[in-house]
């Protein structure tokens, strides 16, 4: 069962989320909180394995939450996904750059928002498609460039290029799994090879490797 905190100051999201999540066999609902002191308060006392964290809340912020959460060493276990209606470009940035496992729009399907919860849990990360569009695009106008920015795409693997074209759609390791018809254990490995040999920090830096390397995902 996946434990998950909700932490957002509208009651109706709350509502909205605890219902949704209240479907799925494999989720249950923790605790709630109206603001950042709460959050981390609810945090600290369930140790839940997602949270699910608004950006604007009385108190401290969302991003400063999620830096406490992920700072935190007692709290290793416990992954964050962002939910909001705001998908600016610091947010996003901030967002990944302090450790958030998955960023999702309060207007996304609601299955979307389910996989990033079972994404997070699974240790895997799960960015909207807009949201890693974004992402690509900032990082893109300030870093300009294609292949010859990372010289260290040629190490990987015919195998481990076309993961990480595959990673830069914003798919989980479940859905590229689905579509390559190999385990998610497999494209784990993958993702973490291609990771190291990159140097790449997380998942989300890995999108823009690929992007500015020009990977895209091979078609029959």
């Amino acid at each position: 069962m996946i434990r998950v905190a909700l932490a957002d100051d509208q009651a109706l999201v709350r509502m909205g989320l605890r219902v949704l999540i209240s479907r799925e066999p494999d989720l249950t609902v923790v605790g709630e909180a109206a603001d950042g002191h709460e959050a981390l308060a609810l945090v600290r006392r369930t140790n839940p394995d997602v949270v699910l964290l608004d950006i604007r809340m009385p108190g401290p912020d969302g991003l400063r939450v999620l830096r406490d959460i992920t700072g935190d060493p007692s709290l290793a276990g416990t992954r964050v996904v962002i939910v909001t209606t705001f998908e600016t470009d610091e947010y996003v940035l901030d967002a990944v750059r302090d450790g958030a496992s998955g960023f999702v729009l309060k207007d996304a399907e609601p299955a979307d928002l389910v996989r990033a919860i079972r994404a997070a849990a699974n240790g895997d990360a799960l960015l909207s498609p807009s949201v890693t569009r974004r992402l690509v695009e900032l990082v893109g106008r300030r870093i300009p460039g294609t292949g010859a920015d990372v010289p260290a795409m040629d190490t990987l693997t015919e195998r481990e290029r076309e993961i990480v074209a595959w990673v830069a759609t914003g798919r989980s390791n479940d859905e590229i799994a689905a579509e390559l018809f190999i385990s998610p254990a497999t494209v784990r490995t993958h993702v973490g090879r291609a990771m190291l040999k990159l140097n790449a920090r997380d998942r989300a830096q890995l999108v823009v490797f690929a992007v500015r390397a020009g990977l895209t995902i091979p078609r029959a």
